[in-house]
C-alpha cells in the first residue's frame, strides 16, 4: 500500500482540484497496486507499462522491422511481454527509446493513473518528453497528471458522484467488467473513505452550540419549589377553615 507520505500527497492534489481524496486514491491504487514508484538504478521512478502493439504503429517500416526483430514491437496487443519488475522495464523502455525515444515514451503507460504517453497533444502537453517529465516529477506530478486526464475524458462526475460503473466505462474501457474493475474502485473507495473519517476524530471540536431553553437553572428551580410549598401551605390552612 502507499506510504503515508504519498497518501498525503494525493490527499492535497485531490483537495485541490475538487476531487474527493478517497475516490483519487482509489483509482490510484487499484491503477498502481498502491505503489507510488520503483527505485531504478538508485533513483525513483513512476511505474510504467509497455505496450509493443503501440509502439508498432508509430514507427516507420525500417523502424518497425528493427522493433519487431528485437522483440520490441508487435501488431499484437500484449505480443510483446512486460517484465516482472520495474527495473527491467525501464530498460526494455530504453531499448525501445534507442530506436525511437518519441514513440517510446508514447508507447508507455506512466505513473499512479497508468495514462498513456500518445495523449499528451489531447492533454495540453508540450510534447511526450514533457508530459513523462510531469510524471517522473513525483508522486503529486503522477497524480496531477491521473486529474487532468480524469478532467480531460470527463469522468470527474461519475467520479464525484461514486459513479463506478460509469467511471470505469470511461477510464478502463468498455470489457471493465471483465476484470471486475468497478467493483475494485469501489472497494478501495470504502476503504480509504474509512481511514479518511476515522482521521476526522482527531479534528478541532465543533464550536458549541447555544444550549436551548428547556429547562431551569439551578437557582430558579429553588425559588419555583419554595414557592410552590408556600402555596400548599395555604390551601392547606383553607381546607381546614372551610371544614370547622
Amino acid at each position: 500500500m502507499f506510504t503515508q507520505e504519498s497518501i498525503s500527497e494525493i490527499a492535497a492534489v485531490a483537495a485541490g482540484i475538487g476531487i474527493e481524496p478517497a475516490a483519487l486514491l482509489a483509482v490510484a491504487e487499484v491503477e498502481s497496486g498502491g505503489k507510488a514508484f520503483a527505485v531504478v538504478d538508485g533513483r525513483k521512478e513512476p511505474l510504467i507499462r509497455f505496450e509493443g502493439h503501440y509502439f508498432d504503429r508509430r514507427l516507420t517500416p525500417e523502424k518497425r522491422s528493427a522493433a519487431r526483430s528485437q522483440g520490441l514491437a508487435s501488431p499484437l496487443a500484449g505480443a510483446v511481454a512486460n517484465p516482472r519488475t520495474q527495473a527491467a522495464r525501464w530498460k526494455l523502455l530504453a531499448r525501445a527509446a534507442a530506436i525511437d525515444r518519441k514513440a517510446a515514451y508514447e508507447s508507455v503507460s506512466w505513473g499512479l493513473g497508468q495514462v498513456m504517453g500518445a495523449h499528451w497533444a489531447w492533454l495540453g502537453y508540450a510534447g511526450v518528453e514533457a508530459m513523462a517529465a510531469e510524471a517522473r516529477a513525483g508522486v503529486a506530478g503522477q497524480v496531477r497528471l491521473m486529474a487532468r486526464y480524469i478532467d480531460k475524458a470527463g469522468l470527474k462526475p461519475a467520479l464525484a458522484g461514486r459513479d463506478w460503473h460509469g467511471f470505469a466505462r470511461g477510464y478502463n474501457g468498455p470489457d471493465y467488467r471483465r476484470h471486475g474493475y468497478h467493483a475494485k474502485i469501489a472497494a478501495a473507495y470504502r476503504r480509504h473513505a474509512a481511514v479518511q473519517a476515522g482521521k476526522s476524530a482527531d479534528a478541532p471540536p465543533l464550536p458549541a452550540q447555544p444550549k436551548a431553553p428547556i429547562a431551569a437553572r439551578p437557582a430558579e428551580a429553588a425559588g419555583n419549589k419554595s414557592a410552590l410549598g408556600r402555596f400548599l401551605q395555604r390551601m392547606r390552612g383553607w381546607i381546614a377553615a372551610a371544614a370547622r
